[in-house]
């Protein structure tokens, strides 16, 4: 005797059935724990065992149970005396009948029974499950999702766009909890095993006898068919919700001027002025040395607002950082090939607006060089006050150099520091740019394609991993840095800044298929067990740029709605900009602003100005459809186009000592709240602003005699450059810069070399 469990509709009850073999079964030599469990009828509308093995001529009962065990199965039945089929349970509502009923000699051994046609000898090492024909979920459905119905899918063209498959374990539940997840109304699967999600739309109901496939990991519920969808909407408060932005509120793209470059990494200086570099090597029209200072009071005078700096190797795809000296140098580490690879080159700002400046790169790869060569390498200002540099490839499209050095070289240090994750994070994919940050923990944020680590700040090496960044929804295999490119920015810190800091990352692309991706993606690294949070965008976003702005939002721009990063590798441009808002409610915090007219794909950069505007600048797909691009914008935002006046202040002490408390005279009646946001000065280049923090310090005030408390430490504010604003409400002043943490490694007496300019500490 032995028990068969059969299972109702809803598998919450069972009962317990006692199966007699009224049938002699011959010498049959099974595992101890296997047994027969009888003779069962096929499904009332499918296999009662799922998984058919190959016909054989020499079957026996031993030998399909061998099989099913070796394949991880714990049920096997024998059918038309050559079939084996192996399952965990029964299905779809098979029933068990006589003995008798199986009365085929195996093919293999006449002396057993191998079933009958369309009969099946059972054997389990376990009690037998047998399932009722399954019906679509209603019950027992996560969150606010609803059956909607069995739906006509459309031959040439899905109703729901984004599709992933798993054949051995779709389940109702797993398909629309991820499609939620990553923002969706509207899911179900199809053919069994595919999953789609997408937003609501028209659909056509078809009968509910059309939906007919038992899921494969759930053999109680329904999943589609053929062209039909077990369809489920999500009816609870809206995942997403995004703005509209009109009139001024929407802000403005203003052409300001061409220029003689396209600037592939763009750095506002401490003077105001902006320096650029371009890929000098392979330019189209190679007329320059690859750099040039822009001063926008002389804009729209061509002759003057564009002063040309030398460089004598080249910075194609290299990385810059403002320095923390007095004078606020810029540095420039690595290149596109040859000597380019291991330059270290410095610029020294020279005060003055409305004035050109004689100063120009200084650079000399003999007599001071990186230890590798990189040619995309990622910059990073180290809590001590010197500079890491990151990765980067062994020339054009070289290897990825699994390195780390410290610029400048610490005493006694004679070879880069090898990483084996730098190694092993991408798997021979090439990804470069990793994206890096400085935590108030002491530790680093540290991201490459879609892995993301908590690194040391003194050795470098991995302290723990973090969980896998979402890509899109129905494909993990989605990287965010170079070359499928995101954006990565970090959230606003504020006094007493007690609060965990939280990093965003948005857009990306599918690997292999390169579909923009359409979310952002933010966690706060220092939290332990913190998740990925999902927030839908607008639109698909690729090679794009996202700049935080004086208030504490981020604006996301630039970019393709596909592709990747490249020559000609991302043609569809997307226009649109996009206002993050991280006060509100997440899922929520996005807003669609207007648009420009010029297309920004591969090697386009926007950088926010000491007025509060943003400077948009080039664009380089080397594409059929769109060219190469010298035209400037500003974008406006609301808060400048809203009519308010700009406050004023004075402040005589810019150089800031950590917790420090500094005093600033407001010099313009404040109608609101009197803030002050720190913006960090970044080389923004690929999506990828280093440098990159805003602070909102404590402020208090009586009259016009204000007071602002410094950050506390080099954890939450490295070393570094900042445009301080005062804001009345949401209007900010025009930015003052001010040094926060002074020069500890001492870069102001770096290089002692003979043709570098040495500011002094």
């Amino acid at each position: 005797m032995v028990s068969v469990r059969y299972f109702a509709v809803s598998a919450a009850l069972a009962v317990l059935v006692d199966a007699q073999s009224s049938i002699e079964q011959r010498a049959v030599e099974l595992p101890d724990t296997w047994k027969y469990y009888g003779c069962y009828t096929e499904g009332s509308s499918g296999r009662s065992l799922s998984n058919q093995q190959p016909d054989n001529a020499n079957l026996t009962v031993e030998s399909c149970v061998a099989i099913c065990i070796d394949s991880g199965y714990s049920v096997a039945g024998m059918e038309y005396g050559a079939q084996c089929f192996c399952d965990d349970f029964v299905r779809d509502g098979a029933n068990l009948t006589a003995d008798a009923d199986c009365n085929m000699d195996c093919s293999g051994d006449a002396s057993e029974f191998c079933g009958a046609g369309n009969r099946l000898s059972v054997y389990s090492n376990d009690t037998l499950v047998v399932f009722q024909p399954p019906t679509a979920q209603t019950a027992d459905l996560p969150g606010s999702w609803e059956y909607y119905g069995c739906v006509v899918d459309n031959i040439d063209g899905n109703i729901l766009p984004y599709m992933s498959e798993d054949i051995d374990n779709a389940t109702i539940s797993a398909c629309i909890e991820g499609c939620s997840r990553f923002g969706y109304n509207a899911g179900g699967i199809e053919y069994g095993y595919q999953c789609f999600c997408g937003d609501h739309g028209n659909v056509t109901l078809a009968p509910e006898s059309d939906c007919n496939e038992a899921c494969p990991g759930d053999a109680h519920h329904l999943c589609g068919s053929g062209n039909r969808i077990s369809y489920y909407t999500w009816t609870g408060a809206p995942l997403t919700t995004w703005q509209t932005a009109t009139g001024a509120a929407a802000g403005l793209y203003e052409f300001l001027m061409s220029a003689p470059l396209v600037p592939l990494i763009s750095t506002v200086s401490i003077n105001d002025k902006v320096v650029f570099v371009e890929k000098h090597g392979t330019q189209v029209n190679n007329n320059s040395s690859g750099s040039f200072e822009f001063d926008p009071t002389l804009a729209p005078q061509y002759g003057t607002a564009f002063r040309e700096l030398q460089l004598k190797t080249d910075v194609f795809c290299s990385a810059s950082l403002v320095l923390p000296d007095k004078a606020g140098r810029q540095i420039n580490v690595g290149g596109w090939s040859g000597d380019s690879l291991i330059g270290v080159r410095l610029f020294t700002p020279q005060m003055g607006l409305g004035v050109n400046g004689t100063n120009s790169w200084e650079e000399d790869f003999t007599e001071l060089a990186l230890m590798d060569a990189r040619w995309y390498p990622t910059a990073v200002m180290l809590s001590n006050g010197s500079v890491l540099v990151v990765q980067g490839e062994n020339g054009s499209d070289g290897p990825i150099v699994p390195t780390v050095e410290v610029v400048p070289r610490p005493a006694g240090v004679t070879n880069s520091t090898h990483l084996d994750y730098l190694e092993l994070t991408v798997a021979g994919k090439i990804q470069s740019y990793p994206m890096i940050a400085i935590l108030p923990s002491g530790n680093m944020f540290f991201s490459q394609y879609n892995n993301a680590r908590i690194i040391s700040q003194t050795d470098f090496s991995q302290i723990r991993m973090l969980p896998q960044m979402p890509g899109a929804v129905n494909n993990p295999e989605a990287g965010r840095n170079y070359p499928l490119q995101g954006t990565m920015g970090l959230m606003p810190q504020s006094a007493p800044y007690t609060d965990p800091l939280t990093i965003i990352i948005c857009g990306g692309t599918t690997d292999g298929a390169n579909f923009g991706l359409d979310n952002c993606i933010s966690t706060q690294p220092d939290v332990q067990g913190s998740e990925w949070t999902i927030e839908r965008m607008p639109t698909r976003r690729v090679v794009s740029c996202m700049v935080n702005l004086p208030d504490g939002r981020l604006i996301i721009l630039n970019g393709a709605y596909n592709g990747r990063a490249g020559f000609g590798l991302a043609t569809d441009p997307n226009l649109g900009a996009v206002l993050y808002d991280p006060s509100q409610p997440v899922g929520a915090r996005m807003t669609s602003l207007s648009s420009s007219t010029i297309a920004r794909l591969y090697h386009s950069e926007a950088v926010l100005m000491p007025d509060g505007r943003i400077l948009v600048s080039g664009s380089d797909p080397q594409d059929p459809i769109n060219p190469e691009e010298y035209r400037l914008e500003y974008f406006s935002p609301d808060y400048i186009l809203s009519g308010a006046a700009k406050p004023t202040f004075t402040i005589a002490d810019t150089d800031w000592a950590y917790g420090a408390t500094v005093p600033f005279t407001l010099t313009s009646a404040f109608s609101g709240e009197v803030k002050v946001s720190l913006i960090a000065a970044v080389g923004s280049t690929h999506g990828y602003n280093m440098g990159q923090r805003t602070l909102f310090p404590a402020v208090s005030c009586s009259g016009t005699a204000c007071t602002v408390t410094a950050p506390p430490d080099a954890h939450v504010s490295p070393p570094a450059w900042y445009q301080m604003f005062v804001l009345d409400g949401p209007t900010p002043s025009h930015s003052v810069w001010v040094r926060i943490g002074g020069d500890p490694a001492e870069l102001g007496n770096w290089p002692d070399l003979p043709g570098f300019t040495r500011p002094g500490v």
